[in-house]
């Protein structure tokens, strides 16, 4: 994730969106200072409970805001929000209470991910390397997105800066662990993605039965932390929501 830089010219900025909403947007690309502005400043709104406000959601570098022009106007809203802007420098805001950092037991590589040499190769590294580092690096949930409770994970070092396939992948399971343009996906869903997997994990971030569905919130850290395929095996057959995943608070 690009650290520079901290308070990017014109920004940040506010957009009307359609009828009921306004788009508090830090930056034009994914900065660590622009993501935390934004989950900073997403969890003041959420917890101000200001008349006519009916949710919030965050993108990379975004919070928009949906609110009930019956009861409050887009100017009203738009000179709260301007107001909160200046309460502070949002780019080095301490991040959001409530986040947990979870580990996650996965495999990397085997017939379960098939494309950790390939990625490891593009990156000028052996796939132990690989593994080495991938399973050392703490990301953030930068967000949540594209399938029900799915997160964009950042940011890797810049060896992991690699594109897109220029095909698509047809098919990979839930929990695939997948990696592009220094990110990881988690994937909630079966999809076809053009990103390249590298591990697997047994983690159900989408339990539509429970009384919280989304396992995962923007802010929250993972580790996943490497395991052999039959201990992956195991894990996943004994703990068919988690896969041995365990979270614990964040204290900041």
């Amino acid at each position: 994730m690009s650290i520079e830089p901290a308070r990017p010219d014109d920004f940040p900025v506010i957009r009307t969106v359609g009828l009921s909403g306004m788009l508090v947007t830090f930056a034009d690309r994914l900065t660590e200072a622009a993501n935390r502005a934004t989950l900073a400043f997403r969890s003041v709104v959420e917890h101000s409970l200001v008349e006519g406000v009916i949710e919030t959601s965050t993108s990379l570098a975004s919070v928009y805001v949906r609110f009930d022009p019956s009861l409050v106007s887009h100017s009203t809203i738009q000179g709260w929000l301007e107001g909160l802007l200046t309460k502070q420098n949002w780019y080095g805001a301490d991040l959001p209470e409530g986040r947990r950092l979870w580990r996650v037991p996965t495999v990397y590589g085997t017939d379960l991910a098939p494309q950790l040499a390939e990625a490891a190769d593009a990156a000028g590294m052996s796939e132990a390397q690989a593994i080495d580092n991938l399973s050392a690096t703490r990301v953030r949930v930068l967000t949540i997105g594209f399938g029900p409770g799915q997160p964009y994970l950042g940011t890797l070092d810049e060896m992991w800066d690699l594109p897109r396939q220029t095909g698509l992948t047809p098919q990979v399971p839930a929990g695939a662990l997948v990696l592009a343009i220094r990110q990881l996906v988690l994937f909630s869903i079966t999809t076809p993605t053009g990103w390249r997997h590298v591990g697997q994990t047994g983690f159900k971030l989408f339990q539509p039965g429970a009384a919280q569905p989304f396992a995962l919130t923007a802010g929250d850290e993972l580790q996943f932390d490497p395991v052999s395929k039959p201990d992956f095996l195991r894990l996943r057959d004994s703990d068919p929501d988690f896969g041995g995943a365990t979270a614990q608070d964040i204290l900041t």
